[in-house]
């Protein structure tokens, strides 16, 4: 064994029976121990050096990651009785497929012919309203009439007064010569007199002067006379003139406040008529509310309401409707210790109940029936129980989630965080410290240009 010597007596004492020898040699079972625990140690020990994806888990429920396409309910619009189903339960139905239909319980809806009562009212109020409309244009007329017999009147008083004028002073230029007339007569006949006295003239004469004195003093009467009825025109025309505009001021305002009546009289049937035509729609689409209609494809999941002759209230909840166009999503609640763990964009690994699955949380890559989605949203409000809301829709880069998933349906989401030495995260986890911060800056930058993220959040953290 020391090698002292050159001579080697291992060939000739390996076949003899030795008692020492038996005795000092291990046996096969605790060799092969020995090499198993050194393998073990030696890959326990590479172990430590390898890489492991620290992360904290989560439970949560499959929704939708549309809005529309989450489970609803349809709900009545108005009161009424149930009298037909149209579906089962189960059925398929498409968008505006009649699920049932109501009849009316108030007794203010029950007329079958209130539509077309109603039209028929509304087209007797708005023959009402055209006739207002009509006497108020005729009146419009008739007061653009008067102000022209108006125009006209006040134009042919004035005229008149000037006539009156002109003729005042066409008789009083008359007066004058008449008088200087009445003069010379009255000087002509006393000197016939005077000549008739001394006799130098005959009575003829005499008479003859006299008799023209006469008529030029009954001719100046006459102009006289005229020159007052011209007076008289004068003022009787200014007199006129003025009360052109009372007389006709009254009948234009009179024309022009049954007008205004009329008027209001159509400006309040107008009001009646719009009033009557929301009314017609409101019944006409109460009508139609009677029938409840599918707002979207999808399957009959419940009826909530079974029975003929059932009488809903206002806003009840009728059937529960699963929309045909479903997009998977999971909502899970994230505790505040591992909230700022949590990022957009983030991967997450899902065991959904119900799918085998072998998984290994620390090296993904190995995990069997996980399935891989992305953080799209974030609540930035704690709800009743003290956790947040993170909303996960399925990652692009992942095999498809099962088509089967239904809302409701039990998830588990495993966050992915970073990557750490296996003997780093035993020594985390002895301590008790959290996980480190980690954030990917290829999904940072995803997240930043936008997912396509159609759930409803209340607050995202960016």
């Amino acid at each position: 064994m020391l090698n002292l010597s050159p001579e080697r007596v291992l060939n000739d004492v390996s076949g003899m029976d030795l008692s020492a020898l038996t005795r000092v040699s291990l046996p096969i079972g605790q060799r092969m121990f020995r090499r198993w625990m050194l393998a073990l140690a030696i890959i326990g020990f590479i172990i430590l050096f390898l890489p492991w994806t620290q992360n904290f888990r989560a439970k949560g429920t499959v929704t939708a990651l549309d809005p529309a396409s989450r489970p609803q309910t349809i709900h009545a619009t108005i009161p009424g009785r149930i009298e037909q189903w149209f579906v089962f339960e189960g059925d398929t139905v498409a968008v505006g497929d009649t699920i049932a239909r109501m009849s009316e319980i108030k007794p203010e809806y029950m007329d079958p012919d209130i539509v077309a009562r109603t039209a028929t009212t509304r087209e007797s109020k708005a023959s009402s309203a055209d006739g207002y409309l009509a006497k108020a244009s005729a009146l419009a007329q008739q007061i653009s009439s008067l102000r022209q017999e108006r125009d006209l009147k006040e134009r042919t008083t004035r005229n008149k007064l000037e006539q009156s004028r002109l003729y005042v002073t066409t008789y009083e230029a008359d007066l004058a010569q008449q008088r200087t007339q009445v003069a010379i007569a009255d000087y002509q006949l006393l000197r016939a007199d005077s000549l008739y006295q001394k006799g130098l003239k005959p009575l003829t004469d005499l008479e003859a002067k006299r008799l023209k004195a006469q008529e030029a003093a009954a001719k100046l009467t006459a102009i006289q006379n005229k020159l007052d009825q011209a007076k008289t025109d004068v003022e009787q025309s200014q007199i006129a003139i003025e009360a052109v505009g009372p007389t006709y001021a009254n009948k234009i305002a009179k024309a022009e406040s049954d007008r205004q009546s009329a008027l209001t009289a159509y400006y309040g049937s107008i009001g009646e008529v719009a009033k009557l035509e929301t009314q017609e729609t409101n019944y006409r689409i109460r009508q139609g509310f009677q029938y409840i209609l599918a707002p979207q494809a999808g399957v009959v999941a419940r009826i909530l309401t079974p029975g003929i002759g059932e009488t809903i209230k206002e806003g009840e909840a009728i059937i529960s409707l699963l929309p045909a166009n479903f997009v998977s999503a999971v909502e899970i609640f994230v505790d505040p210790f591992n909230l700022p763990l949590v990022r957009q964009g983030q991967e997450v690994r899902f065991l959904f109940d119900g799918w085998p699955a072998v998984n290994f949380s620390g090296w993904p890559g190995l995990s069997y029936g996980t399935f891989v989605g992305r953080i799209v949203a974030i609540d930035n409000i704690i709800d009743s129980k003290g956790r947040y809301r993170v909303l996960v829709r399925p990652s692009d880069d992942g095999r498809d989630w099962p088509a089967v998933l239904r809302p409701g349906s039990g998830a588990e989401g495993i966050v992915l965080l970073g990557n750490v030495p296996v003997w780093y995260e035993l020594w985390r986890q002895l301590n008790a410290f959290p996980p480190d911060y980690y954030q990917d800056d290829r999904y940072v930058k995803e997240a930043e240009k936008g997912l396509k993220m159609k759930a409803p959040v209340k607050n995202v953290i960016k």
